[in-house]
């Protein structure tokens, strides 16, 4: 039977002239090069591809297009590559440069240490900090025992370089202020005596630039923060120590600022740069912060603009690990973090440096983050790479008058951790546009080729990538499908202890759908081209779809475009050096393995890269919320990966003889790793102490009491409110504790502010489900204290009330107009309300230590008709307060349901070790809890002035980061 001919063919005229001088006798007039357009040869005149029984690997190829007329040149042989080796060739590449990527991330120092550096020294001060426990704002142990630690330090530094050089002065600032910020869809933050020690070393007489060095000492309320940030403040201590020491005068003086208040929302950095006298000196700054547990510090930020602070990273940094792609990352918003690094740059206007340690985020925040887990290796790289970076721009004339130098940005990346790569973003422009112009006048040129005129090439070319176009969107859809079936079969997640089991099974997915599409139109649409042929044609199609990412990415201004000019600029080099190769012999072996070494740089850069995504956004997946599904996330960035890596793999489909054992494997593959997801053998969480993937959850045992607009007690409740921050929720935690289970959800209550619960911060909107366990009343041996001082109405037309406050070291104010009135003024930020949430408004309030009472202000237009649907009055407040420290943390009940969790959760229960000299007699064991009170005032206490307060509590036990809480609401409401 006569096939018809497929759309992805050429002309049918070339094809019926060809068949005619066949027929004729008449000799071949063209010359079928590899790099020609794709030619469709009848099934009757063309030598298959198809290995047969007892060919020889000789026979296995086709002769290049030449007749037997002696005349001709000799028949040229062209071959194929048999299928295991082809298997071979490619796993082997990728497996080997996975290798050396991990490799390169566990070479944490690389050379011999200068000696400048001691990391001994600064591995003895992070385990001190770390030996107090977990330092929240507004303990002893973060305003007391820090404190004096590292005031002692600083003091034995500066008494033993005395007579060196260097002058050094220290001051300790407590700080009050107000700012607003668009972090978890914006919020405003107050603080009141948070605790700042600044250090300034500069020469004996005086400096007028100034180098800022950034670390914070809190952590958060359950965790020892050994990374997140002792390890920082330890580096700093030794790299001031080294930096003293010198026998050489600074040119320009360092301010090393140790703050005590980061995890409170980046709320110290901004007291010291809006208010100390030395920030108005300031010219540029290194923080130091972290994401994950020990291993590499990364740079993920520098700038704004300023791009000789890179190249003086890139030249002095002895180890250096920085990528541009990270920083255009992380400010795109799609990771959930932020750091002192954007307070000196909104607030300060200052250009920096912003360093992180990421590996292993799935203990950040957690009680495993202890000193045990840095290795002395990371401390010795971190310490190197500050200590000579900080040397290089105190000597630097650029710090001096940076203003010179502001303008543009630094492509920059690091091959492996060896060699650092930096270059202004224009003329990274003009290289990428380079590269894209060589790119298409290469294809152009075989478009204009004498055979490939009448635009066959191009159609071919065109048809090619609709090809491999739709077949990424159908991988990807058949991959989403796959990730949808576990979801629901209740396995999400499984991933989380088990990476390679994703990409087991995603991955085989991913590749079995590409290889089974490219082979059916290998087969069913290419049935008589040359597959040599094909072959070349596809490398173009790669090349094309790479270079229009390219320019794209260009065009956009991203300094990330460096990627796809990599992945453009080897492969086309290497194409053109192996062309006579390829089309003399074919896919011989000698061509397959030069082929692979000249895509080895542009892929082992790009596989770091996938190492980075997965290193990040895996253990982010564990603390991202309820309502975001994980194996839609992790099936996507597999199949993205496999997508990216397979790009210029997918030329040797049709230049291998058959895929079927290879389709047969991945099959295989992926049907055993499904069955076994199915069967749930592969659980989500470990407790193992040695690499643990905990579950994060936190509880608040709270007394909830509401008021109406009498100032009766409409509501009142007690209860554990329960909180997961995964997408698993509680399906893991029932079987143990069956108390928790949906039979106790909660529902939003929308009358009410942030749903009538206590968030912490405002991400009510990652976890929508949460659980309220009923439990007995609380009761705080320090009640809060909240009054209406005053209540006026302008002249302007609007109501101002002024309220006082009186509570622990951290509280959450709501305030929820009701429909028609707004909120036109307060007390708090630059004095205009911003971030509406949906209506509702979110202030965040924490102080140190003999903090006064806490006075705010809010003016209120009222509605013009009141909302006969709605509730009564004009606004809705509620203040929640939270104990994370002291007398008032523990409650009976929240111990009790806490000792039921099983190893591989974390919930906020921990053991600390003391040590005398910092921490004596502290019990070996706390559980914390959050109290809140609030009042509800009558119409009668509005107008005359007076309250009467009405308290009411609640305890928590908290399990993730920040998220601790208990609220009392207020409803204050005005006719």
């Amino acid at each position: 039977m006569r096939r018809p001919p497929s759309p992805f063919n050429l002309s049918h005229t070339a094809t019926r002239r060809s068949s005619e001088r066949k027929r004729l006798g008449a000799p071949l007039t063209e010359k079928m090069e590899s790099d020609a357009a794709v030619r469709r040869i009848k099934p009757l005149v063309t030598h298959r591809y198809a290995a047969q029984d007892g060919e020889r690997p000789s026979d296995r190829c086709e002769d290049n297009g030449y007749s037997d007329d002696p005349k001709r040149k000799p028949e040229v042989r062209l071959l194929l590559l048999r299928e295991g080796l082809a298997a071979a060739l490619l796993s082997g590449f990728v497996l080997l440069l996975w290798g050396l990527v991990h490799l390169s991330l566990q070479q944490l120092v690389i050379g011999k240490p200068s000696g400048e550096f001691n990391a001994g020294r600064a591995r003895q001060h992070l385990e001190k900090i770390t030996s107090v426990g977990p330092r929240p704002v507004g303990s002893q142990e973060n305003e007391v025992l820090t404190v004096n630690y590292l005031l002692e330090q600083i003091e034995n530094i500066r008494v033993r370089t005395a007579a060196g050089p260097h002058r050094l002065t220290v001051d300790v600032q407590r700080p009050t202020g107000s700012f607003s910020i668009d972090f978890l869809g914006g919020f405003t933050s107050f603080y009141d005596r948070v605790t700042n020690i600044a250090v300034k070393l500069e020469p004996k007489d005086g400096a007028q630039h100034l180098m800022l060095a950034n670390c914070h000492f809190d952590s958060v309320a359950n965790s020892p923060g050994a990374s997140d940030d002792a390890v920082s403040c330890a580096v700093m201590l030794e790299v001031l120590h080294a930096l003293a020491n010198q026998s050489t005068p600074l040119h320009h003086g360092v301010v090393f600022l140790f703050n005590g208040a980061e995890e409170n929302i980046l709320q110290a950095s901004h007291g010291f740069i809006t208010q100390h006298p030395w920030a108005k000196l300031v010219r540029a700054f290194i923080n130091l912060e972290a994401a994950g547990v020990g291993g590499k510090e990364v740079v993920f930020q520098t700038g704004p603009e300023n791009p000789w602070l890179v190249q003086a990273y890139v030249h002095a940094a002895k180890h250096p690990f920085a990528s541009v792609v990270g920083q255009e990352v992380f400010q795109s918003g799609v990771i959930p973090s932020d750091t002192d690094f954007r307070i000196y740059r909104d607030f300060g206007n200052i250009p920096g440096i912003d360093l992180a340690f990421i590996e292993n985020g799935f203990i950040y925040h957690t009680k495993y983050d202890t000193a045990n887990r840095i290795l002395t290796g990371s401390i010795q790289r971190a310490g190197d790479n500050i200590l000579a970076v900080l040397k290089h721009l105190v000597t630097s004339e650029k710090l001096a008058d940076s203003s010179e130098y502001r303008h543009g940005n630094m492509v920059f990346f690091d091959l492996l951790g060896v060699v650092a790569v930096a270059y202004p973003a224009r003329i990274g422009t003009i290289v990428n546009y380079m590269v894209a112009s060589a790119t298409f006048f290469y294809l152009a040129k075989k478009a204009s080729l004498p055979g490939n005129r009448g635009g066959r090439y191009i159609w071919d070319l065109a048809c090619a990538t609709g090809v491999v176009v739709l077949g990424w969107f159908v991988t990807l859809l058949s991959v989403l499908i796959v990730a949808l079936l576990i979801t629901l079969l209740g396995h999400s997640m499984f991933w989380y202890t088990h990476f390679y089991a994703a990409i087991c099974l995603y991955g085989a997915a991913a590749t079995g759908k590409m290889i089974l599409i490219q082979t059916l139109a290998k087969n069913l649409y290419y049935g008589g081209v040359r597959l040599v042929e094909l072959g070349s044609l596809y490398f173009d199609v790669s090349l094309l779809l790479w270079g229009c990412c390219l320019v794209w990415l260009t065009q956009r201004g991203l300094c990330s475009a460096y990627v796809p000019m990599l992945m453009v600029a080897f492969p086309l080099i290497t194409r053109l050096l192996l062309m006579k190769e390829f089309k003399h012999r074919g896919a011989s072996l000698k061509y397959s393995g030069l082929y692979l070494l000249g895509l080895a740089l542009p892929y082992v850069h790009f596989m770091f890269l996938i190492w980075v995504v997965f290193e990040i956004f895996t253990p982010i997946m564990g603390r991202s919320g309820t309502e975001i599904p994980p194996e839609v996330v992790m099936a996507s960035l597999v199949t993205l990966a496999i997508i990216v890596l397979s790009s210029y793999f997918l030329h040797f489909i049709y230049l291998v003889r058959s895929t079927k054992w290879i389709l047969a494997a991945l099959g295989s593959t992926f049907v055993v790793m499904f069955l076994l997801v199915s069967a749930g053998l592969f659980f989500p969480y470990s407790g193992n102490p040695n690499s643990p993937r905990p579950k994060r959850i936190f509880l608040q045992h709270t007394t909830r009491t509401f008021h109406n607009l009498q100032g009766q007690v409409e509501s009142r409740d007690s209860g554990i409110w329960i909180n997961s921050f995964d997408f698993t929720a509680v399906q893991h935690i029932t079987p143990h504790i069956p108390e928790i289970n949906d039979s106790i959800r909660t529902r939003c209550r929308e009358d009410r502010p942030f749903c009538g619960y206590p968030w912490f911060l405002p991400v009510k909107f990652l976890s929508r489900k949460n659980w309220y366990l009923p439990a007995p009343k609380v009761s705080p041996g320090s009640p809060v204290e909240f009054s209406l001082l005053s209540k006026e109405v302008t002249s302007w037309g609007t109501v101002k009330m002024t309220f006082s406050v009186n509570g622990p070291s951290h509280m959450s104010l709501y305030l929820m107009p009701h429909r028609g009135a707004s909120l036109s003024s307060w007390s708090l930020g630059d004095g205009t309300p911003q971030f509406d949430l949906n209506g509702e408004y979110f202030v965040f309030y924490s102080h140190g230590l003999d903090a006064p009472t806490w006075t705010f202000w809010f003016e209120i237009q009222p509605p013009t008709e009141p909302d006969p649907a709605g509730p009564e009055g004009m606004i809705s407040v509620a203040i929640s307060t939270h104990y994370f420290f002291g007398e008032d943390r523990r409650t009976a009940q929240l111990e009790e349901i806490l000792h039921k969790f099983p190893t591989w959760a974390f919930p906020s229960s921990w053991k600390h070790k003391p040590t005398p000299a910092l921490r004596p007699g502290l019990p070996e064991k706390d559980l914390y809890h959050c109290v809140g009170g609030a009042e509800q005032l009558t119409e009668q206490d509005r107008r005359s002035g007076h309250h009467k307060p009405h308290a009411h509590y609640s305890h928590s036990g908290c399990m993730t980061k920040t998220f601790y809480s208990h609220t009392g609401f207020v409803l204050e409401t005005l006719q």
